[in-house]
């Protein structure tokens, strides 16, 4: 069971919806996954374990529940993919609507498409940042063109994209990326300097940005339970790094975490994809005080 009071399990003045800054939309979906299911539980696992979580943040000297945090209620679905995505979008577009930043908690990594598109759409000078294990660039799988593996081919459709930690796909999705855009696993590992694969990534951002954190793109060593782990991934350290410089150097308009796959015995994976989330949060009210971007009021729904 959820705790009570959402994310945190915070008191009501922490969240209040009427000066709350912060959203986290569960979507416990898990229908186009293709090996280890289970990812449903995801957004229920870690919010459980976010009860366990400290407040107060050591490296940023951050408490960001005290800006507000509600957790909405889940996001029900069934059906496919596509027809999510309208219910994701919709229900970000309603937290920017409130003057809320919106986190997408998935769930496995489709439930990232429409928060994606309903970003593009309304924010100009966006890049769509990409942390993964799988460059997720497939046209269609297994008869959709929304499933789990096709996430950054739809991204791309709509925003410039930027893919880290990449370190597996098939033969076919490698001749249509852009090189310069992707900075692969076996790169950041074989980075002497330890900081040039984050210049980068810094480099290629615009002035906003939508963080789409699929939590496979930890090693498993530092994070097992994930559908489909692939091993040679990030440290928490390296995660961490990277999203700071991120935040630092760009408005993040947005940010999903999914792909938590809960396993009995593995709660360390749910606290750490809880920190890895409330973390964010401390960079961002570390390094910027979240104001409402404007929109692009033409392509407003």
């Amino acid at each position: 069971m959820t705790t009570p009071h959402g994310f945190l399990d915070l008191p009501p003045e922490y969240r209040d919806p009427a000066t709350a800054r912060f959203a986290i939309i569960p979507v416990p979906y898990d229908a186009t996954s293709s090996w280890h299911k289970g990812a449903d539980a995801g957004p229920n696992a870690l919010i459980r374990a976010s009860a366990a979580l400290e407040w107060y943040d050591i490296e940023t000297d951050a408490s960001p529940c005290e800006e507000g945090i509600i957790t909405t209620k889940p996001i029900a679905h069934e059906g496919s993919p596509d027809a999510l995505a309208g219910k994701v979008r919709t229900a970000v577009i309603e937290q920017w609507g409130a003057n809320r930043l919106p986190i997408v908690l998935g769930g496995e990594h489709s439930v990232s498409i429409g928060a994606i598109q309903a970003a593009a759409d309304r924010f100009d000078d966006i890049t769509i940042l990409q942390i993964d294990a799988h460059a997720d660039t497939r046209e269609s799988y297994e008869g959709s063109p929304c499933n789990h593996a096709c996430v950054m081919a739809r991204a791309r459709e709509v925003a410039p994209i930027i893919q880290v930690g990449i370190r597996s796909m098939e033969a076919d999705e490698r001749t249509a990326l852009d090189d310069t855009r992707v900075i692969y696993a076996h790169d950041i590992h074989a980075d002497t300097t330890g900081t040039h694969w984050i210049d980068r990534v810094v480099s290629l951002l615009t002035d906003r940005v939508y963080i789409t954190i699929d939590l496979d793109a930890l090693d498993p060593a530092a994070l097992p339970a994930t559908g489909t782990p692939e091993p040679g991934g990030l440290s928490w350290t390296q995660i961490n790094k990277l999203l700071e410089a991120v935040v630092k150097h760009t408005e993040a308009v947005g940010f999903d975490v999914v792909e938590l796959c809960p396993r009995e015995g593995m709660h360390a994976s749910d606290f750490t994809a809880a920190k890895l989330l409330y973390r964010v949060l401390s960079l961002i009210v570390h390094y910027r005080s979240y104001a409402q971007a404007a929109p692009r009021t033409q392509n407003l729904p």
